[in-house]
């Protein structure tokens, strides 16, 4: 049902995010990047493709608890089940974020979200593909009390869709709403980096609880905020978003001498490191001051990479709403070429001329598929116009792809 809402949210989304920009445009106020854009739009269809296979560490955990150990048996059809359950998934939610953090084990997994150094409606999509395995703990509770599954995959989604529409500069405060609700306001001061703003405003739909528990800030007028994180990514590579966190830590945890700090260095804060790891490594200075992380790429290049990523879209959106009537396997394989998809096209921002390479091979094996098996994916047979318009794409991508990223210097039409 989650993937199903979400896959038809987002035309929705993207209108939002074309209104945003057009907005922004009128203003003089651009906050819209089409690399940045791009690579938070794909961190998100991973998450949500990725997310297929992670089910069994929420959804599964949650369902096995309340059938095991739930104290009630609430009524899904209840008003007053949903309203005190969105109220209590808010609030552990609040938890869950704060934790996200202030613990490197759940840091590894959020930081994706902070990553991107422009703050617009594209960023609200960029989430994170690991935030099931150990963020589905902190709704326990919920299960225990006894809120059916449904419910709780209902409210989930409720509670984060409501984020969407604070991913934005183009509203200001709004007053009382400020005080009570997670605002666009609100929520910018959460996506700084500035000294003044780091660790606020975790708030999901609520910031009473930030007021509550002493973590709520107001965004001041007179304060520019720099968003993105402390440890910039400087990558559109996808894979790598999701990783670098993991990868430091357990650099860390290995080096160290101390069993108990290779333990604990997953449960302290980000940018933590155990005593005989600090003297080893210069203290690192954050300059607020620094260059957007933006290689430039001629049009045509960002132009093929708009496309592909289009046609990328589709496919996904088709893997999200057909799954369930996929093999297993045929779903692994389908899922491994979209993220492969999405890695290659980061990689083609970033200027990596290995990628061409790999670009080449995955469309020359959707070719294939389409051409030897006459199916896509081993999931639904293609009719003869669909072979030859699969065909006819991924030839004219090849051809566009070699023109454009292998010629060293281009003129006329393909410099535009």
């Amino acid at each position: 049902m989650h993937e199903k809402i979400i896959s038809f949210a987002s035309p929705v989304f993207f209108l939002l995010i074309a209104i945003e920009f057009w907005v922004a445009r009128k203003r003089q106020r651009h906050t819209y990047r089409m690399n940045d854009a791009i690579n938070s739009l794909s961190l998100g269809v991973m998450s949500q493709i990725i997310g297929i296979f992670m089910k069994l560490f929420s959804v599964g955990a949650y369902a096995w608890v309340f059938v095991h150990f739930s104290i009630f048996k609430l009524a899904a059809d209840s008003i007053w089940v949903w309203l005190p359950g969105l109220l209590l998934y808010d609030f552990l939610y609040y938890w869950l974020h704060r934790m996200g953090h202030e613990t490197n084990l759940l840091w590894a997994a959020h930081v994706v979200h902070h990553q991107s150094e422009e703050y617009n409606l594209s960023t609200a999509l960029r989430q994170t593909s690991t935030g099931s395995l150990f963020g589905w703990v902190f709704y326990l509770p919920m299960a225990i009390i006894g809120f059916p599954v449904e419910v709780f995959i209902a409210i989930a989604l409720i509670d984060l869709l409501y984020q969407f529409w604070v991913h934005t500069e183009q509203i200001g405060k709004l007053g009382w709403f400020d005080r009570v609700f997670v605002s666009p306001s609100n929520h910018r001061v959460h996506h700084a980096v500035n000294d003044m703003y780091l660790d606020k405003n975790y708030g999901g739909i609520l910031v009473i609880w930030d007021r509550l528990f002493g973590t709520f800030i107001e965004e001041k007028d007179d304060v520019v905020i720099v968003y993105g994180t402390r440890s910039p990514l400087r990558s559109w590579n996808p894979l790598w978003a999701n990783l670098e966190v993991y990868k430091a830590v357990m650099q860390d945890a290995w080096r160290t001498r101390r069993y108990q700090d290779k333990l604990q260095i997953w449960l302290r804060p980000p940018g933590w490191r155990p005593a005989d790891l600090v003297y080893l490594s210069e203290p690192k200075n954050f300059d607020i001051n620094r260059p957007l992380y933006n290689p430039g790429l001629r049009t045509a290049s960002m132009w093929y990479c708009v496309a592909q990523f289009v046609i990328v879209i589709q496919s996904a959106t088709y893997f999200l709403l057909s799954f369930k009537t996929i093999s297993a396997l045929n779903a692994t394989m389908y899922a491994a070429w979209l993220v492969l998809s999405l890695w290659s096209l980061g990689g083609l921002m970033e200027k990596g001329r290995s990628y061409i390479m790999i670009e080449s091979m995955r469309i020359t094996g959707v070719i294939l598929m389409c051409l030897l098996t006459g199916t896509w994916f081993y999931c639904s047979p293609l009719t003869i116009p669909a072979q030859a318009l699969t065909t006819a794409t991924g030839l004219i991508s090849l051809c566009s792809l070699w023109l454009i990223f292998l010629t060293k210097k281009t003129h006329g039409h393909l410099s535009h």
